[in-house]
């Protein structure tokens, strides 16, 4: 056994020896080095120097400029002068460095010469090995910053605004393909060429209908309890139909039929949502059509007339654009339970109660209440220098990745600013004085419009009540989610995190029960 962690340097976990380039190689000889011997980067070299960093981020960046891959220069695209760290640094404290500045990769040296490289799978290799009742590496509160698992779905870049799935960018998907190519994306690797599209797409369309044996039971899980919550409502009709269905353990079937149950589960949720939402009003089920798109569907089950064209592209937008950000609660969740070979329903059921809270998804209609509280502009400063200093949240702001202009609002802003409507001025005037006020108030503390302010926006305007918002955000989420969950039992291993106890030194006496 090794040592344990906290005793352990980065001269005994750092990869060694190290993929490097030289500046005049170019970026496709680079990528076909990294590739061949799955790293995640290679170092740039100037003899034995290092002189800059070339990553799959870089990569990414590069892919999403149009620009050659044969012509494109290492020197062009590296992170020049990167930060090194010596081979007798503790784990403690390259950790630290790493998770600071946003790194997955620091090169090692020894007297200024490259030695070796560390990454986050190498520490997170040491924390597996460690002796068993020795310290966990350190971590933040609430895992902020820590990387613990490696994706290919998508990442996030807060400080940079920018977010992609697979090797393109979500906000350029968004606004120029269908849900369904993206589906076809994140499920299979590749957008789809036009016969993929109409094979997948029927596919899905034929998984929309709910099964009879459900539809019976529907209207009492509308009705259960004094207040309709349709996010709750859905979690019960879920766990119901993938019970229905034989939903097992993940690890006692098929990688294919581990996929199939993910469509079936993502095809019928927006169906589930619709179903129970108007049996609480009173009204009967609408029938999905199997003619319209994911989104033109989604709102004829809502209202039983098809929505404008305008209105279909809005939600479909917004809803291609939130499949997938990182790993945020709901998404970790799912493959928390995935790590234990769970089925997938309890993995999706389990996501969409962590999505209920407000913090997470639960909030798209908080941000129209404060709108409503302000009511006009000439009330705004007064009311959010209140909230500021009462120290109130402010729905609709702040997000904890991005350190600048989130993009899926900037996209949402532009679909709001489309349909038009008094309700997107007032907001907009909203959100310029809530940034204005809080660098004043708050100096050093930059919080920035989020996706829910105007997402309540577009989907108010679209016409969905303030109750359908969350389940809504729940439909794209829920194909994120899977894509996830299919990840995560492809190369299991069970996420078992190490918790610090704080409370009184034992052992301490167990007292009599007429002592206590």
């Amino acid at each position: 056994m090794s040592k344990a962690t906290r005793n352990r340097t980065v001269g005994d976990i750092m990869s060694s020896p190290v993929v490097t380039a030289v500046p005049t190689q170019t970026v496709q000889q680079a990528a076909r080095m990294m590739n061949n011997a799955g790293v995640g980067s290679v170092v740039v070299v100037d003899g034995d120097r290092p002189i800059g960093m070339l990553t799959e981020r870089d990569m990414i960046r590069y892919a999403s400029s149009g620009s050659a891959a044969t012509f494109g220069r290492v020197s062009d695209w590296m992170a020049p002068d990167p930060l090194t760290v010596g081979e007798d640094v503790d784990i403690d404290t390259a950790l630290n460095m790493l998770t600071e500045r946003g790194f997955r990769h620091l090169p090692v040296v020894a007297e200024g010469k490259l030695v070796g490289v560390l990454s986050i799978r190498d520490l997170l290799r040491a924390a597996e090995v460690r002796a068993f009742g020795t310290p966990a590496i350190e971590v933040p509160k609430g895992l902020k910053g820590v990387v613990v698992a490696e994706t290919r779905v998508g990442d996030v870049r807060g400080k940079e605004g920018f977010y992609h799935y697979r090797e393109y960018s979500a906000i350029d998907l968004a606004e120029q393909c269908t849900l369904e190519e993206v589906w076809h994306l994140l499920y299979e690797g590749h957008l789809p060429d036009r016969t993929e599209l109409e094979e997948f797409t029927a596919r899905i369309r034929s998984m929309r209908v709910l099964p009879d044996d459900l539809l019976a039971v529907l209207p009492s899980v509308a009705s259960m309890g004094t207040e309709f919550v349709p996010l709750e409502a859905l979690r019960s009709a879920l766990s119901l139909l993938c019970s229905s269905w034989g939903f097992r353990p993940w690890i006692d079937s098929s990688p294919e039929v581990h996929k199939e149950q993910a469509l079936r589960v993502c095809a019928v949720i927006p169906t589930l949502i619709m179903a129970l939402h108007r049996l609480n009003q009173g009204q009967e089920p609408v029938e999905p059509r199997p003619d319209l798109g994911y989104a033109a569907n989604y709102l004829y089950m809502w209202s039983g007339t098809e929505a404008p064209q305008a209105h279909s592209r809005a939600i479909e937008q917004y809803l291609t654009g939130t499949i997938d950000h990182g790993f945020n609660a709901s998404t970790f969740t799912a493959r928390v339970v995935t790590s234990t070979g769970a089925d997938l329903g309890a993995a999706v059921v389990a996501a969409l109660g962590s999505l209920s809270g407000p913090l997470h998804g639960g909030a798209p209609s908080r941000a129209l209440e404060m709108l409503d509280a302000i009511k006009k502009p000439e009330d705004a400063d007064d009311w959010i220098r209140s909230a500021v200093n009462e120290g109130r949240r402010i729905m609709g702001f702040g997000h904890p990745v991005y350190q600048t202009d989130d993009p899926r609002s900037l996209m949402l802003r532009g679909i709001a600013e489309h349909l038009g409507g008094d309700r997107v001025a007032f907001a907009k005037y909203i959100e310029s004085r809530v940034v204005e006020i809080l660098k004043e108030l708050k100096p050093g503390r930059q919080l920035y419009a989020n996706v829910e302010y105007y997402a309540s926006i577009v989907m108010e305007t679209v016409g969905l009540p303030s109750d359908l918002f969350t389940p809504t955000f729940a439909c794209s989420r829920a194909i994120g989610w899977t894509t996830h969950i299919l990840e995560q039992a492809s190369d299991n291993r069970i996420i078992r995190p190490s918790g610090r106890y704080i409370g009184t030194a034992p052992p301490t006496p167990v007292p009599p029960l007429d002592q206590r």
